[in-house]
C-alpha cells in the first residue's frame, strides 16, 4: 500500500507568521471571526424556540408573519397537523439543517466559483442583514433565509483556510483546530448571556440585534487581519488538474466511511439546541438563592467549558505524544461519541413528576462538552488534513453537512418528545452516540489500514525514490 500523501501539501501556501502559543497570526485571524459569527449564531440558538414558542407562533402574533400561512400548510401537509411547540421545533430544525448544510455550497464556490475572503465578506454582510431583519415580525422567515445563505458563505470559506497555515506533517495542525473550537465556544459562552439577557429586560428583538452587530465586528475583524491569511488564489488555479491521485480517492473513502459517525454524533447533540431549552423550562428549577436564572444562560456553559477543557487536552495529547502515547484519531472520535452518551442520560434521571435541580444540566454541560472537545475538532482537522487541495472547501462543507442531516432528524424527534416520556426520550438520544462510539472501536483498525498513517498524529511517510 502507497503511502497516504497529505493531500494539500504541494499547492497550499504556507504564512508562517507565528504569534499567539506559536501558531500562526492567522489562524487567530480566522478564530477571532468565527467567534464572532458564533456569538451570533448561538444567539439564535439560545433564543429562537423559546421566542417562537413564548410570543411569535401564539394567535394574534403569527398572522403578522409574512408567508407564514403557506409556510405552515406546506409543513402540514408532510408532517400532519401541528401545535405551537411541534412547529417551533420542526421550524428550528430546518434552519438548523439548512445553516449547516449551506457550508457544502459555499466551500464549492470558494473552491471553484469566487475567491474565498470575497466568499467570508459576502457570507457576513448577509447574516448581519438576516439579524436585523429578525427585528421585524414580518421579515422573520426572510431573516431565517438570509442568515442560512450568509453562513453558507462564511463557514465554507473560514476553516479551509486553515490548512493552508500549515506545512505538511505540522504538528500544530490538529492543536489549530482545538484552538479554532476553543475560540468559536468563546463565542458559544458569551452568546447566550449577552443575547439572553438583552432579551429577558429589553424584548427578543433587542437580543437578536446583539447578534447582528457582533456579525458586523466578525467582518471587521477578518478585513483587518486579512493580511496574514493565504494569498487570494482565483478558484480555478487553487489545485492541479486532472484525475484524483490513488492517495487522494482513499483519504476521500476514508473521510466518507467516518461521516456516519459524525451524522450519529451531532444527532444527540441537536437535541441539545432544539428540545433541550423546553425540557429545562418544564423540568428543572432554575432559581438559584431567589434569582431566576434565564434558561439561554445554561447554554453559555457549551462555551465556558471547552475554554478550560481544550488546553488541557492539548496539553495531555502533547505530553503522550512525546511518550510515543498518543490516541489515534479514530480512538479520539469514539472516545468522544461515549462520553456525550454518558453525559445524555444524566438528563434521564429526572423524575417526570418532580423538578430536578439546576446544577444536573450543569454537569451535562461539563461532560457533553468534553465529549464534543474529543469529537468535533478532530473531525474538522482530519477533513482538513485528508481533503484534496482543490475540493477542501467541499469536503469541509460535507463535514459540516453532518449537522444538517442530524438537524433534520431532529426535527421529527423534537415531535416525539411531546408524546413520550422525558426519561426515555434522553435514553433513546443517548443511545444514538453510544452505538456509534463502539462500532467505531470495533472498526477502528480496519479503518487505520485502510487509511495509512494518520496525519493528526503521524508523520506522513517519505515517498520512495
Amino acid at each position: 500500500m502507497e503511502p497516504i500523501a497529505d493531500a494539500a501539501a504541494t499547492a497550499s501556501p504556507v504564512i508562517e507568521k507565528r504569534g499567539l502559543l506559536d501558531h500562526p497570526r492567522g489562524l487567530w485571524v480566522l478564530a477571532g471571526t468565527e467567534l464572532w459569527d458564533r456569538i451570533s449564531w448561538h444567539g439564535m440558538v439560545a433564543m429562537l424556540v423559546l421566542y417562537m414558542t413564548g410570543e411569535l407562533l401564539l394567535p394574534g402574533r403569527v398572522e403578522h408573519v409574512v408567508g407564514f400561512a403557506t409556510y405552515r400548510a406546506g409543513l402540514e401537509h408532510v408532517f400532519g397537523p401541528m401545535n405551537v411547540t411541534q412547529l417551533a421545533t420542526q421550524t428550528f430544525a430546518l434552519y438548523f439543517s439548512a445553516i449547516t448544510f449551506l457550508p457544502l455550497v459555499g466551500g464549492w464556490i470558494g473552491d471553484k466559483v469566487m475567491p474565498r475572503r470575497a466568499a467570508v465578506s459576502l457570507g457576513a454582510l448577509t447574516m448581519t442583514a438576516g439579524h436585523f431583519a429578525m427585528a421585524f415580525d414580518a421579515t422573520f422567515l426572510l431573516a431565517l433565509v438570509l442568515l442560512v445563505i450568509g453562513a453558507g458563505l462564511l463557514r465554507g470559506n473560514l476553516m479551509p483556510q486553515i490548512r493552508a497555515l500549515y506545512a505538511a506533517g505540522d504538528r500544530r495542525l490538529g492543536d489549530a483546530f482545538q484552538v479554532y473550537t476553543f475560540c468559536v465556544n468563546v463565542g458559544a459562552f458569551i452568546a447566550p448571556i449577552a443575547s439572553g439577557t438583552m432579551a429577558k429586560y429589553y424584548g427578543w428583538h433587542a437580543g437578536f440585534a446583539v447578534a447582528g452587530v457582533g456579525m458586523l465586528i466578525g467582518l471587521v475583524w477578518y478585513l483587518a487581519g486579512s493580511r496574514y491569511l493565504p494569498a487570494q488564489v482565483p478558484p480555478r488555479q487553487s489545485g492541479p488538474a486532472g484525475p484524483l491521485s490513488a492517495a487522494d480517492r482513499r483519504n476521500v473513502w476514508l473521510l466518507a466511511m467516518i461521516w456516519p459517525f459524525s451524522v450519529a454524533f451531532w444527532t444527540a447533540q441537536a437535541q441539545v439546541w432544539n428540545v433541550y431549552s423546553l425540557w429545562v423550562r418544564d423540568h428543572i428549577d432554575m432559581v438559584v438563592g431567589g434569582f431566576a436564572v434565564p434558561i439561554p444562560w445554561l447554554q453559555s456553559l457549551d462555551g465556558l467549558a471547552p475554554a478550560f477543557e481544550a488546553p488541557l487536552l492539548i496539553l495531555l495529547w502533547r505530553w503522550q505524544a512525546r511518550r510515543g502515547a498518543e490516541p489515534d484519531s479514530l480512538r479520539k472520535l469514539a472516545t468522544g461519541c461515549l462520553i456525550f452518551a454518558g453525559s445524555t442520560i444524566l438528563l434521564a434521571l429526572v423524575p417526570t413528576t418532580a423538578r430536578g435541580t439546576i446544577w444536573l444540566p450543569v454537569v451535562f454541560h461539563l461532560l457533553s462538552n468534553l465529549g464534543a472537545m474529543f469529537f468535533a475538532p478532530v473531525t474538522h482537522a482530519l477533513f482538513a488534513a485528508r481533503a484534496p487541495e482543490r475540493w477542501r472547501g467541499t469536503l469541509i462543507g460535507v463535514d459540516m453537512m453532518a449537522v444538517a442531516v442530524a438537524s433534520l432528524i431532529s426535527g421529527p424527534m423534537g415531535g416525539w418528545y411531546t408524546r413520550v416520556s422525558p426519561p426515555l426520550f434522553w435514553t433513546v438520544t443517548a443511545a444514538i452516540p453510544a452505538v456509534a462510539g463502539v462500532v467505531l472501536l470495533a472498526l477502528r483498525r480496519p479503518l487505520r489500514a485502510f487509511g495509512g498513517p494518520d496525519p493528526l498524529v503521524e508523520k506522513p511517510a517519505a515517498p520512495a525514490h
